[in-house]
């Protein structure tokens, strides 16, 4: 018999010493063999679902367990549909140490049954149990000094030592994914893998915000350097024009008003395209229109052109 059963009896048997074979549909309860049916969809979802989320909000002293027969007396071997014990063996026995809570899924119909096995529960010494009813949407946790089951706050928690994270109910008891409450569990415990990743993420995030700020950075100097270049031939920049140099962060397009920027006369012949920035010199009348005017034949007087 387990040491840590506050109800320690000579005539108590070991919580695993059992009366049916494990691994079969069978509880004993009140020396009767009862055949345990197998879930039909609701139920088993549901159980799927609190699994996971008894397993998720769990610390690492306790371990869960779906279906784990428990001896609660002489005539009795019944089997919560999931139960959260130490993980750390017996002392004494060196077997596994009684759950502090259970918990049962039922329907209308087997709540009755759920509140004889629950009672039978705390007697052994199971500090806490409680019941997901699948018709009502609810949740329900047994009194031992009323013996019946009492409602809970279906936006409460369910906080108790054996819970690292508090319980959320309204993830118990609606039939939806599990997914949110067990990923802000695992977040609350500081499941190392998620840790890893949230630090991973950040580092990244930081990595990719220090080259976001050295091309920043360097498209700043360009517009700087198109700035002095200008400043130093004595080409007038208006207030515009200079907003516009500082705001521009392509680097290939301040490229390019960099070597502009040594030859031009009047600072908007930085913003011509590059079709057009080879023609600035026939408007201007500089050597690229008189050279072009050289190579021209007049055209005979009378007649088309000849080659």
């Amino acid at each position: 018999m387990s040491s840590s059963d506050p109800v320690a009896d000579a005539e108590l048997p070991d919580i695993d010493d059992r009366l049916v074979e494990p691994e079969t549909p069978y509880e004993i309860r009140d020396g009767e063999v009862v055949h345990v049916s197998p879930a039909d969809p609701p139920h088993g979802k549901r159980h799927r679902q609190l699994c996971a989320l008894i397993e998720a909000h769990t610390g690492p002293e306790f371990d869960s367990a779906a279906d784990l027969l428990t001896r609660t007396s002489r005539i009795d071997d019944i089997a919560p549909d999931v139960s959260v014990y130490p993980a750390a063996p017996d002392p004494t026995t060196g077997g596994r140490q009684l759950e502090h809570l259970a918990f049962e899924i039922v329907s209308k119909g087997s709540l009755r049954h759920a509140g004889e096995n629950a009672a039978k529960l705390a007697r052994r010494g199971v500090r806490r149990v409680f019941a997901i009813d699948i018709k009502r949407s609810r949740a329900l946790e047994w009194s031992a000094r009323a013996g019946a089951w009492r409602e809970l706050d279906p936006t409460g928690h369910i906080a108790d030592r054996a819970l690292e994270v508090p319980l959320p109910i309204a993830a118990v008891i609606h039939n939806a994914k599990a997914d949110d409450a067990v990923a802000r569990a695992l977040l609350a415990k500081r499941n190392p893998v998620l840790v890893q990743n949230r630090a991973q993420g950040r580092a990244e995030g930081r990595a990719e915000g220090r080259a976001e700020g050295r091309a920043e950075g360097r498209a700043e100097g360009r517009a700087e350097a198109v700035i002095v270049l200008l400043t130093a031939r004595g080409v007038t920049i208006d207030r515009a024009t200079r907003a516009r140099i500082r705001a521009e962060r392509n680097a290939r397009r301040l490229g390019r008003w960099i070597v502009r920027a040594a030859s031009c006369t009047q600072a908007a012949e930085l913003f011509v395209d590059g079709r057009r920035a080879g023609g600035t010199g026939a408007r201007t009348g500089g050597p690229r229109a008189t050279a072009a005017g050289s190579r021209r034949r007049p055209a005979p007087r009378g007649g088309r052109r000849t080659r």
